[in-house]
């Protein structure tokens, strides 16, 4: 566990924030030894978090056994370079459960889920996740998307909420992101962190900035991690040149990839660190892997993604 606190380490980071694949060996059993190494890589390319065990690491396929000794080794991965923020979700006594699991592994932060399978209103949403909170001494991030949508009274009350710190949208309805920001801002103004977390943010980033979101969770650097800063740096830098030239030539080739298929979210993203030679193992159930059509595809957007850095270089 890192000794800063996790917002101020957040707030102006670095790099991109690092979403690992959960490394699995070819009996389908948890690979520490890979992830750790995976991990590493992440963080020494110039992550400025790792955010292990959510939806791209698969959390929803981990035994809490699993959980904690992969939470455990992004950790010792990490080193405490960079903060590392765990997943947790299910219901409210789980997710309080897993939040426990996150913090004896040595995690720095909760990035809490959406609750399973309901769909609450406002009122049972802010007393699960105040609940949440209240279970942890772990500061908390809330994930909107799915059966989890928040209206900006909703929000205010979570920014209101010791212990939560930020809020991270899976949504991307920019008028209620717009709503909730000026709320937040008018009602319970502080240093309460935005996060986009579209599937391949890069793609909504631009506009997210207008709403003054500038973190923004990064799939893709878990396999071309050179393409992710390049491009984190041009919107740092004010480069839209660099911008749009990677938005035009990788990602949105590799966004209209990724929807092809159901769950390519993170089967594409797991078949991309493949392909860059490390072995993560498939997916697990009920997700599948991308058909050899679009893996070969996949090669293609990433040669490209790399020859335009070549070209702006």
């Amino acid at each position: 566990m890192t000794s800063a606190p996790l917002a101020a380490r957040l707030r102006n980071p670095s790099g991109p924030l690092f979403f690992p694949v959960t490394a699995y060996g070819r009996d389908g059993s948890v690979d520490l030894d890979v992830y750790r190494a995976h991990v590493r890589r992440g963080v020494e390319a110039g992550a400025a978090a790792v955010f292990a065990c959510c939806g791209t690491g698969e959390f929803h396929a981990l035994l809490p056994e699993e959980f904690e000794a992969c939470v455990r080794a992004a950790a010792e991965a990490a080193g405490g370079r960079v903060p590392v923020v765990a997943g947790a979700g299910y219901g409210t006594a789980l997710a309080a459960r897993y939040a426990g699991l996150a913090r004896d592994a040595g995690a720095d932060g909760l990035l809490a889920l959406p609750p399973y399978l309901v769909a609450a209103g406002q009122q049972g949403l802010l007393r699960h996740y105040r609940e949440v909170a209240a279970a942890t001494e772990l500061p908390v991030i809330v994930y909107q998307r799915d059966n989890a949508v928040f209206t900006p009274p909703t929000v205010v009350g979570l920014a209101r909420t010791d212990g939560i710190i930020g809020f991270k949208d899976g949504l991307g309805d920019l008028d209620l992101m717009q709503r909730v920001v000026s709320a937040v801002r008018t009602e319970a103004p502080g240093d309460f962190l935005y996060f986009n977390g579209l599937p391949t943010a890069e793609q909504t980033q631009l506009a997210y900035r207008a709403l003054g979101i500038t973190l923004y969770s990064s799939a893709v650097f878990c396999f071309v991690p050179e393409i992710a800063l390049a491009f984190h740096r041009a919107l740092r830098d004010g480069d839209e040149t660099t911008a749009h030239r990677l938005l035009d030539g990788f990602y949105r080739p590799f966004a209209e990839l990724r929807a092809q298929g159901r769950g390519y979210a993170v089967a594409l993203v797991k078949a991309g660190v493949r392909l860059r030679g490390f072995d993560v193992g498939e997916v697990r159930p009920p997700l599948h892997e991308p058909s050899e059509e679009h893996v070969e595809q996949l090669a293609r957007v990433i040669e490209r993604g790399y020859a335009l850095l070549a070209e702006g270089a």
